[in-house]
C-alpha cells in the first residue's frame, strides 16, 4: 500500500468467547505492520488483561499508537466483564453496540473496513436480536435512504480456495428448494464484481458446483443442473461473466486449486466449507461480498472452551485482518482508476 489507508475497525464479538484473547494476540503479531493497524470497539477492560491498551477517539488516531498499545474506541454501553468461557446475557447490548459502532466508522470513512470477532447468535436471540445472523445484521446496517439492505454473499478463503455460497444457514431441504436461476445469477454477479474490485482479478473465472452427485449425471441423478444451474450459467455468459456450467462437487475444488477457476460458487453450506476447512482449518477467512464496506471475519465461532482454557488461536483473525486491509487497498485503487 503506497498511500495512507485508515486503520480497520474491529468488533469485540462475545467478550466471554475467544475475541479478547485473539484480538490481543493479533495485535502482538501485527503491531509492527502499520498497514494492518486496527482499533477495537469495546470496553477497554475486556482486553486490558491480555495486552497494553490505549483508548483513542477514532480509527484515525489508532495508527499512531498501534506500535505501542492496542487502540480501543471505548463503548458507552455499560456491561459486566464476563469470565472467559462463561457467556452472560447482560453483555448482549454491548455486543450489538460494538458492531453498530464499527460499521458506522467504516461507512463514515474513518475506518477502511470492518473485521468482526465471533458472536453467539443463541445469546443474542435470547436478548431479542431480530436478524438471522451476523452477516444479515451487518448488511442491514449498510442500508441507506430507505432502500433495502444490500444482498450479502458469504465467501470463504483459505487453503488456496475462494468459495462463495449460494445458500447459507438453512436446512439442506430448505437450501435445495431455495436455489433458483435468478438467485444464482444475482450471486454470481456479486462475486464477479467483488473479484474485480476487491481482489484485483481483471477477468474472474467462476465455477458453479452441481447440486447432485456427478452434477446430475445428465439428469439421471437429478435435474437441478439441467433446469436451474446451467441455464443460469448460460445467461451469465451471455452477459459477459465467465462462469462454468455445473461442475461435479467432488472434482471442482481440485480444478480450482489447479488454477482453472478463481472462485467456486457452492450450492450448499457444507459443500463449500468442507474443502476450505480441510485445507486450512485454522487460517480460513469469511468475507462478506456485496456490501458498500469491506467486512471480513474469522472462520470460526466463539470457542468458549478454548477461551476458558486459555487455548484460543488467533490465526484466522490475523488472516482476516490482513485480508481486510488488502481488500480495502484494492477497492480504493479500483475506485480511483
Amino acid at each position: 500500500m503506497t498511500q495512507w489507508q485508515a486503520p480497520l475497525a474491529l468488533t469485540m464479538g462475545d467478550p466471554a468467547g475467544c475475541g479478547p484473547a485473539i484480538t490481543a494476540a493479533a495485535w502482538r503479531s501485527l503491531r509492527a505492520t502499520p498497514d494492518a493497524a486496527f482499533a477495537l470497539h469495546a470496553p477497554p477492560e475486556i482486553v486490558s488483561p491480555f495486552a497494553p491498551v490505549q483508548t483513542v477517539a477514532d480509527e484515525r488516531a489508532a495508527k499512531a499508537v498501534f506500535g505501542q498499545a492496542l487502540p480501543v474506541i471505548a463503548l458507552e454501553t455499560p456491561m459486566p466483564v464476563p469470565a472467559p468461557g462463561h457467556p452472560d446475557m447482560a453483555t448482549a447490548g454491548a455486543i450489538v453496540a460494538s458492531i453498530r459502532s464499527a460499521v458506522a466508522a467504516a461507512q463514515a470513512g474513518r475506518a477502511s473496513g470492518v473485521v468482526t470477532n465471533p458472536i453467539s447468535k443463541t445469546l443474542l436471540y435470547e436478548a431479542g436480536f431480530a436478524h438471522p445472523g451476523h452477516t444479515e445484521f451487518v448488511a442491514a446496517l449498510c442500508a441507506r435512504d430507505g432502500r433495502p439492505a444490500p444482498r450479502p454473499v458469504m465467501m470463504l478463503t483459505g487453503g488456496g480456495l475462494r468459495v462463495a455460497l449460494a445458500t447459507i444457514h438453512v436446512s439442506l431441504r430448505e437450501a435445495i428448494g431455495s436455489i433458483t436461476a435468478d438467485a444464482l445469477q444475482a450471486i454470481a454477479r456479486i462475486v464477479d464484481m467483488a473479484l474485480r474490485r476487491d481482489f484485483a482479478i481483471a477477468e474472474p473465472r467462476l465455477a458453479f458446483t452441481g447440486l447432485n452427485p456427478h452434477a446430475g449425471e445428465g439428469g439421471t441423478l437429478g435435474r437441478e443442473e439441467i433446469e436451474i444451474i446451467n441455464p443460469a450459467a448460460k445467461a451469465l455468459r451471455s452477459a459477459g461473466i465467465d462462469v462454468s456450467d455445473a461442475r461435479p462437487g467432488d472434482t471442482v475444488f481440485a480444478e480450482a486449486l489447479g488454477g482453472r477457476f478463481d472462485a467456486v460458487i457452492a450450492m450448499t453450506h457444507d459443500q463449500g466449507l468442507i474443502p476450505v476447512k480441510t485445507l486450512d482449518f485454522w487460517g480460513g477467512v469469511n468475507t462478506t461480498l456485496g456490501l458498500p464496506i469491506i467486512r471480513t471475519s474469522p472462520d470460526h465461532g466463539t470457542a468458549y472452551d478454548a477461551a476458558r482454557e486459555g487455548m484460543a488461536r488467533p490465526d484466522s483473525l490475523i488472516a482476516a485482518i490482513r485480508l481486510a486491509a488488502q481488500l480495502a487497498g484494492n477497492r480504493r485503487r479500483a475506485d480511483r482508476s
